[in-house]
């Protein structure tokens, strides 16, 4: 699985960015799907992931309420919606996928990874 995270870019505090990521292949509803970020100086940390459908999604404590996460599986394609976004968003944001169908916060769990797409929040 090849993924491909875009939508990233300079965003006011208290704005609205969408990222998305295009994975490749056709079982793409087989894998569930994780957005994880880095900031400069920082370990990776998780933001959010979501199960084979859909149907089940699992935020970060410090985006619950700002972001939310959403997968079309016909399209290939998970997505990060991210509002009122605050400076220490800033950083870079990488969508991953795990070969199963259950979401998980452990980014080990994650086999495949995209190479990230760069959020900068100014104040």
């Amino acid at each position: 699985v090849q993924l491909q995270a875009s939508g990233g870019g300079l965003v006011q505090a208290g704005g609205s960015l969408r990222l998305s990521c295009v994975a490749s292949g056709r079982t793409f509803s087989s894998y569930s799907m994780g957005w994880f970020r880095q900031a400069p100086g920082k370990e990776r940390e998780f933001v959010g992931t979501i199960n084979w459908s859909g149907g089940s999604t699992y935020l970060a404590d410090f985006v619950k309420g700002r972001f939310t996460i959403a997968r079309d599986n016909a399209k290939n394609t998970v997505y990060l919606q991210m509002n009122a976004v605050k400076p220490e968003d800033t950083a870079v944001y990488y969508c991953a996928a795990r070969p199963s169908t259950a979401w998980n916060p452990r980014s080990l769990t994650y086999d495949y990874w995209g190479r990230g797409t760069q959020v900068t929040v100014s104040s």
